[in-house]
């Protein structure tokens, strides 16, 4: 595991003269983030930079800087203020690898004089600000940042916007929580619609926003973020803490109190025993890293014993008894070159923004999602602009926001198109996602493939050539037209005889396809298997479809008031479609299903399933709409992640041996992991 990509991370400095360079630039930084509340670089090169100017140091001890910048928390740029602290609030060293995390312990074996013996806690690293929060007689009485460790800014008037850290607690105890506030991902998208409204800037990431939140004391709002306590100490001279308290006994003690830990997040406090079940612990929390609803930058080992910890002592910047494991960047800082804009099979305009090449999760991205032109105008995107990307997992990468501080004079506004990018007619802007005015007419030949799909229609040999011609005769100008062609046509476009006669086969088998998969087909926005699959299965008949007005179609699962009025809009519109397909034969009545739902008799009756990797065996080829309308025919509901309410995973081995995060995640619930074979089995009077 390394955060750096190989060739980056072999970089170092030359000379004095590049010293004194890369210096000044951990400086502009650090002083940037922590006074102007923006990022000049991301954390990736942030590190980089920084690793090079420590492995100069030590190359050339005699030339060290007397200011440098390494020994100093926050790099002495963070606002000290004035009120002092309980005890130092210092920073952590950072491990890159598993090799740094045994050289960390075997540092910490010399300082002790022999082997740990206390164990170690692994808790994730919280991507946001640390602060310490103070308690006197249960009630929340003062916030202060970290300042450089010894003193700190004085920020209580976010007093009662934190969650997790809340103002009185059932207990009049005294102490200090020491720990990180940070926006979670939602409240991060709701503090950017505030600002939005407010005609601020939106920020540029989640921890930026909570510093830059933190300190700012005239805003005409209150921006909502959470806390997560990693550490406490006695204030006051009162008594809270156990006797000789370790690490997770000090949390448990905080958590008891009311304040939430770390140990309260999905990714937990563990307490092993060795290095290497710590760095187990690691990867572990590694893997569901995508899944949780805030960032972390890396994991936190640390000696689990009080006593260990005060004998291992505490350098000037970072405690010797603590390390940061850091993770591989998620996020990083590029140029937005320029943005190209496609047309969807729903006949959906899709922005992409096309960026300079940058390492990011293991890849190199070119390319990021825009959402649609109300997030390019929320987020005041600009051509040339530094731009913030995140990407994690297998998540496609996203552009969260322009550092707006380093806008070139030239940047322009992204341009939004005046006409359909495929068609060139005309665009309906009344939806925050712009479609063509013609709808799924301006993307045909991607809807007739995706009909033509297994999971939908399954016409088994209609493949991209053949439909392209079958549009471009002018046999088919609409899904309905499939079912009108004749056996001389499909012939005529496949080139063969007996491929036309087979594609006529398929055509009359997919006539009786349940309503699920006609309604799918239309190509409704908004109506993919799965809820088709739900209107299908509420309604019954596409008559019944047709007739519904939005407060009915709300009583859907999944169809809230902004969905309701498109659907009725889309079905009205698609009235000549519809009418085509009755008149061609075509299925339009759902089969009645006694157990497709949760409460059925049905062996997943009231159980959750989740499914990932690919399919083997009586499954093989089965796609994730597939496997869940086996899983919901069978009673039960599909999961998208998975957590304390999965009842199975469904998962492959992967073929490089490792587990995939949702097994890894599986395993520490000590929920069921069936294969592929093993799920066939268990429904195979369900397969059909």
């Amino acid at each position: 595991m390394t955060t750096l990509p190989a060739d980056e991370a072999n970089a170092g400095l030359s000379d004095r003269a590049e010293y004194e360079a890369a210096l000044q630039r951990l400086r502009d930084a650090s002083g940037t983030y922590y006074g102007a509340g923006y990022s000049v670089m991301d954390d990736a090169t942030y590190d980089l930079l920084r690793l090079s100017v420590k492995a100069w140091e030590e190359e050339h001890p005699a030339e060290v800087a007397a200011d440098t910048p390494t020994d100093q928390v926050a790099d002495g740029a963070a606002p000290v203020g004035d009120v002092a602290h309980t005890s130092r609030l210092l920073s952590l060293d950072n491990a890159f690898n598993p090799e740094d995390l045994l050289a960390w312990g075997a540092s910490l074996q010399r300082r002790l004089g022999h082997e740990p013996e206390g164990g170690f806690t692994v808790e994730p690293k919280m991507d946001g600000a640390a602060i310490a929060a103070r308690y006197r007689d249960g009630r929340l009485v003062q916030i202060i940042t970290r300042g450089d460790g010894t003193h700190g800014e004085d920020v209580s008037h976010v007093i009662g916007t934190i969650v997790g850290l809340p103002e009185q607690l059932a207990a009049p105890v005294t102490f200090e929580a020491r720990g990180e506030v940070l926006f979670t991902q939602e409240q991060f998208e709701a503090a950017n619609e505030v600002r939005t409204a407010h005609g601020a800037d939106v920020f540029a990431n989640p921890r930026n926003g909570a510093a830059g939140t933190l300190r700012a004391k005239d805003r005409p709002y209150r921006l909502a973020m959470t806390f997560w306590a990693y550490g406490a100490v006695e204030l006051d001279g009162a008594a809270f803490l156990p006797a000789g308290a370790g690490h997770d006994e000090t949390l448990a003690a905080v958590a008891e109190a009311g304040v939430q830990t770390t140990a309260q997040t999905p990714a937990g406090l563990h307490v092993v025993a060795t290095l290497d079940e710590a760095q187990q612990k690691v990867d572990a929390i590694a893997a569901i890293r995508a899944t949780l609803p805030f960032g972390i930058d890396g994991v936190v080992v640390k000696a689990d014993s009080a006593a260990e910890q005060t004998a291992a002592g505490f350098g000037t910047r970072f405690p010797y008894w603590a390390i940061a494991y850091k993770l591989p960047a998620v996020e990083r800082q590029t140029i937005l070159e320029d943005v190209v804009w496609e047309v969807g099979r729903t006949g959906v305009l899709a922005p992409t923004a096309l960026l300079t090449a940058v390492e990011l999760d293991g890849s190199t991205v070119t390319r990021a999602t825009l959402h649609n032109p109300a997030d390019i105008l929320r987020r005041d995107l600009h051509v040339g602009d530094t731009v913030t990307v995140y990407k994690a997992g297998d998540i496609i990468p996203r552009v969260q926001a322009a550092v707006v501080e380093l806008r070139p004079q030239d940047a322009v506004p992204v341009p939004l198109p005046t006409e359909c990018p495929n068609c060139g007619g005309d665009i309906d802007k009344s939806q925050e996602r712009w479609r063509c005015a013609k709808g799924t007419a301006c993307a045909l030949a991607p809807l007739i493939e995706y009909v033509a799909g297994r999971d939908i229609l399954d016409i088994d040999g209609l493949g991209k050539k053949y439909v392209d011609a079958l549009i471009a005769t002018g046999d088919v100008g609409d899904v309905a037209d499939l079912f009108t062609l004749t056996e001389e046509q499909l012939t005529t476009a496949s080139g063969s005889a007996k491929r036309g006669a087979k594609l006529a086969e398929q055509l009359q088998l997919a006539k009786a396809r349940p309503l699920s998969r006609v309604f799918c087909a239309l190509g409704v926005p908004g109506t993919g298997r799965s809820m088709s699959r739900r209107i299908a299965a509420y309604f019954g008949t596409m008559e019944a479809i047709r007739t519904a007005d939005a407060a009915v179609l709300q009583e859907v699962e999944g169809i809230g008031p902004e969905k309701a009025p498109v659907i009725v809009e889309q079905v009205a519109a698609l009235a000549p479609v519809i009418d085509k397909l009755i008149a061609a034969g075509v299925n339009m009545t759902e089969p009645e299903q006694p157990t497709d739902s949760i409460g059925g008799d049905g062996p997943l009756a009231g159980k959750t399933v989740v499914v990932t990797g690919k399919m083997a065996g009586p499954l093989e080829g089965w796609g994730r709409s597939e496997m869940t309308a086996l899983i919901e025919k069978a009673g039960g509901r599909a999961g998208s992640s998975v957590n304390s309410r999965t009842t199975y995973l469904v998962a492959a081995p992967s073929a490089n041996g490792k587990p995939s995060s949702k097994a890894v995640k599986a395993q520490e619930l000590g929920i069921e992991v069936l294969t592929p074979e093993g799920f066939a089995a268990l429904l195979a009077d369900y397969l059909d």
